[in-house]
């Protein structure tokens, strides 16, 4: 059996962790320069607000029921985020991190001498108890069974926070009710397919035959249909690991000349090397794309991308900044008001083992290897960005983002730690 663990309303919930009096209140968290909802909770929705929604259009509504607007603060969730692992982790021997606010524990062997339910409602109470996160978990044989199962825990009061789909009828009552389009794996082209077939459930989906499913999709599909019906086959580790990482931002404020652009690249650029190594990955390609602001049609329009090869993959955080420049320079246009630059690094694969390459220029690539070690060490030890490449330049630049709603981080910098006046 496989279980998983989602926060609910994570980052409105974090935010409501450090401001007790908003319990019971809307609450609502935006997206980079405070432009979109990205997170909302229950009280928000009943008061007309979407995620998505710009808030700029959405003022009368925030004022009428006094909405309480907060800026998206990663490194205060990732921390959170993690005290809630580590609760996992000391109650479940395998855990695995799937996002900042979903984890899948393995459960094989403990309903030997648990009661699931009982032991997951213990561990839900546990990390209530000690981080004030409410979370939702489902259970079930597969992983996507027990994301359904998850969706129902939140969904339904009566569970608890806890679905568990044991048996054969619960799957099927689970299928039945469950929508197709909320499926995971099942996305907006593979939808209008099973659509076009006249599979509306995915009940509809997990009957049809498996000499049926081989011939019309492709092996994503294909495990979709067996975790359906309660096989486990998909290994979230490795789609994490088969996905392009892209960081992009919108710029708080326009810039035209080459060093601002330079320098949001470069932050970019060693953000998604982190990522890469991170998951203990290589890229073989990095992509860079700028844009001017489409909004304003006063302004002239301008968008390009340029991609650049390596002759060997790697998750080198000087070599991959200094492929994303060169791309960088070879799209850019002066006099260009910009509004959005980033970073995609593609074919990914896992960092062992690895090809070289007999021409490869770089002869010193174990010494960079173990200086890309001492950065990340340094980094996690003192702040994130304590060290950086110069031409990512200072915080205080015009192209970083607006965040005018931002909590403090209270868990990670000693400057914004928390204070309690008695």
């Amino acid at each position: 059996m496989y279980s998983l663990v989602d926060c609910n309303s994570f980052f409105c919930s974090v935010e409501k962790v450090f401001h007790p009096g908003l319990e019971g209140k809307p609450v609502c968290v935006l997206s980079n320069n405070d432009g979109c909802i990205v997170a909302l909770t229950p009280e928000a929705k009943a008061c007309g607000l979407h995620r998505g929604d710009p808030i700029f259009k959405m003022q009368d509504i925030v004022r009428h029921y006094g909405v309480q607007v907060f800026s998206t603060n990663m490194q205060l969730y990732a921390a959170m985020s993690q005290r809630v692992i580590n609760i996992l982790r000391k109650r479940i021997q395998h855990v695995e991190n799937y996002s900042i606010d979903e984890s899948f524990l393995d459960l094989n062997g403990y309903e030997r001498q648990y009661d699931l339910v009982e032991l997951m409602q213990e561990l839900k109470n546990r990390i209530l108890l000690c981080t004030d996160i409410p979370v939702s978990i489902g259970i079930a044989p597969s992983k996507t069974l027990a994301k359904m199962g998850s969706k129902f825990a939140k969904q339904y009061p009566g569970y608890h926070g806890v679905c568990m789909i044991d048996t054969e009828t619960k799957r099927r009552k689970a299928l039945a009710l469950f929508e197709l389009a909320d499926v995971w794996g099942i996305g907006r082209r593979t939808l209008e397919k099973l659509n076009y077939y006249g599979v509306q459930t995915p009940l509809d989906f997990a009957d049809k035959n498996e000499t049926w499913v081989k011939s019309h999709f492709h092996k994503p599909g294909y495990q979709t249909w067996l975790e359906l019906n309660g096989i486990p086959c998909i290994d979230t580790h490795e789609v994490q690991r088969n996905q392009t990482i892209c960081t992009s931002r919108s710029f708080g404020e326009m810039v035209s000349d080459l060093a601002s652009l330079k320098s949001s690249v470069a932050s970019f650029a060693s953000a998604s090397a982190n990522k890469l190594r991170g998951q203990e990955s290589v890229c073989k390609t990095v992509t860079v794309f700028i844009s001017s602001n489409r909004f304003r049609e006063d302004l002239q329009q301008y968008g390009q991308a340029a991609t650049c090869t390596l002759s060997v993959a790697t998750a080198d955080t000087i070599e991959i900044t200094q492929a994303a420049l060169r791309c960088l320079e070879s799209i850019y246009v002066p006099g260009i008001m910009y509004k959005k630059s980033g970073v995609i690094l593609g074919e990914i694969s896992s960092s062992s083992p690895l090809q070289l390459d007999l021409f490869d220029t770089n002869k010193k690539r174990k010494e960079r290897r173990e200086l890309m070690k001492a950065l990340d060490n340094i980094n996690h030890r003192y702040g994130v960005k304590t060290l950086r490449l110069a031409v990512e330049g200072t915080e205080r630049q015009p192209w970083h983002i607006k965040c005018e709603h931002r909590s403090p981080n209270y868990l990670t910098d000693i400057h914004e730690i928390l204070t309690v006046r008695i």
